[in-house]
């Protein structure tokens, strides 16, 4: 059998980084097995449909790296991978289900419905429902005399197509990541199946298109188990054999109980989608993963360990080394829960791993105004050890950019006493005789100069980076002089003597 997989999101909004990490074991698996990726997008509630989000869909997981062997963009042998398009398909399959006795036609008004709902209610039926219990109660193509059932779909009444569930039948299957999941047919409704405007349910659409593009594996998050025995009473109604079916473990909060939400991002200050998302209709802007600075290879690697283990030491993969790794027997059934600061980790493991060309690059672009090389150049060797995001190279060193204006009070009233008031000048002095304005130069003249006016240079050093920050600690501070240049730095120093 040959291996294909998909990921069938819905445009109706941006994608959740719980969607991106479902797209990356589906892609995982499907190159690890040599198989097949396709993105099908499941468009069938046009009342839901978001403009753009579609196109959000893709450019995210480009960005991050996974690729499709067939989409709506680039089309493929099972196209159109849109289900809007493929709407004459479902009609065909649902009358084949109809003249199979295995569906029916249901007339029922929304009034008549709801009315069933508040019967069942008030006879405290746990799960009231359209089932195989209460459909003899109501009006449709089981109760109606045929003749009538023929006259109103002749004259064009309102209806909907319903799978007609078995009344005594177990339904048993084998999940990959759960082992055995075994319901009772009478737990299940009378699922909707094609709607009122001929349009398909979810339900339908998605095991006819499984079937019809050849889908071996279907894996996805585990809220949608409580519909796996449906899907495999659909398949066993076609007569066709279902695929392996893996449901995954929910992203849950960082702290309590509960299901990773947009909510717990904007109280955490961290987004939960991979790219910034602009609300069409609000214009509400949401964070993004990308626009946050981190890079595609972090964020992959974070996602990959939420809910999977190689059971190795290694924790930083390229793509090709996760593909080749990766093990659905090794993905977890509990929830894993989403640590923030483990994608921040890997987003600083993977900036310095990253050539310091392109982190000149980065630098650049983070800057508000523009930026030499040089000094871009200058900023990573000084910060490349210390930061998470490109942005870092700039916001942690504002005195870089500007002489400060206030001081740090705490180190004010700690380090700048009689001894840094005395060692400043001595400073000064050694400072306008370097000629060659380096990190190392600086460090041996300030040290000489000191020691000679017997003065512990340790003991002024914080006392001197105040006065040339503002702050009593950062990055080395002889590199930092280094890049601030001689004018600049003793320029600074006389001002401090001034003002503290």
């Amino acid at each position: 059998m040959s291996v294909r997989l998909r990921f069938a999101p819905s445009p109706t909004g941006p994608l959740h980084i719980g969607g991106v990490r479902t797209a990356l074991y589906n892609y995982l698996f499907a190159k690890k097995m040599g198989g097949e990726f396709i993105l099908r997008v499941e468009d069938t509630d046009q009342n839901r449909y978001v403009e753009g989000a579609e196109e959000y869909i893709q450019e995210s997981l480009t960005w991050l790296g996974i690729n499709f062997d067939a989409s709506p963009k680039l089309g493929g042998e099972h196209a159109p991978y849109r289900q809007s398009e493929r709407k004459d398909i479902y009609a065909k399959y649902a009358q084949q289900l109809i003249d199979s006795g295995k569906a029916y036609y249901a007339f029922d008004t929304s009034e008549e419905l709801d009315d069933l709902r508040e019967r069942l209610t008030a006879a405290k039926v746990d799960n009231p429902s359209y089932n195989s219990a209460t459909r003899m109660q109501m009006k449709n193509s089981l109760t109606l005399p045929a003749e009538e059932a023929k006259e109103r779909l002749a004259n064009g009444d309102p209806y909907v197509i319903r799978l007609k569930v078995p009344i005594k039948e177990e339904v048993r299957f084998k999940d990959l990541i759960r082992d055995w999941v075994v319901v009772h047919s009478s737990t299940i409704d009378d699922k909707v199946l094609l709607k009122s405007d001929g349009m398909p349910t979810y339900h339908l659409a998605n095991i006819v298109d499984d079937h019809l593009m050849g889908i071996s594996h279907v894996i996805r998050g585990e809220e949608w188990l409580p519909s796996a025995p449906l899907h495999i009473l659909l398949y066993r109604a076609f007569g066709w054999q279902h695929p392996e079916f893996a449901h995954l473990p929910l992203l849950l909060k960082p702290e309590g109980s509960g299901k990773l939400s947009k909510r717990d991002g904007l109280l955490g200050d961290f987004p939960i989608f991979p790219l910034e998302w602009t609300d069409p209709e609000s214009g509400d802007v949401a964070r993004g993963f990308r626009e946050d600075g981190y890079s595609p290879e972090a964020l992959v690697n974070f996602l990959a360990f939420l809910g999977w283990n190689p059971g190795t030491e290694q924790e930083l993969f390229s793509m090709d080394e996760l593909i080749e790794a990766f093990s659905i027997e090794k993905v977890n059934s509990s929830g894993s829960r989403f640590d923030i600061q483990k994608a921040q980790w890997y987003n600083q493991q993977y900036l310095r791993q990253m050539p310091d060309e392109m982190l000149v690059e980065l630098t650049k672009a983070a800057a508000e105004t523009p930026m030499s090389d040089e000094l871009a150049a200058q900023l990573v060797q000084l910060l490349k050890d210390r930061v998470t995001f490109p942005k870092d190279f700039i916001t942690e060193v504002p005195y870089i950019f500007a002489a400060p204006s206030i001081y740090d009070e705490v180190i004010v009233t700690k380090q700048w006493n009689d001894q840094a008031k005395k060692a400043m000048p001595f400073i000064i002095e050694a400072l306008k005789g370097v000629e060659d304005f380096s990190s190392q130069q600086i460090h041996d003249v300030i040290f000489e100069k000191l020691t000679t006016a017997e003065i512990k240079p340790g003991k002024v050093m914080q006392a001197l980076r105040l006065a040339v920050t503002g702050e009593g600690k950062g990055a080395d501070l002889m590199m930092t002089l280094e890049i601030l240049g001689k004018a600049e730095v003793v320029g600074r120093i006389e001002k401090a003597l001034k003002v503290l």
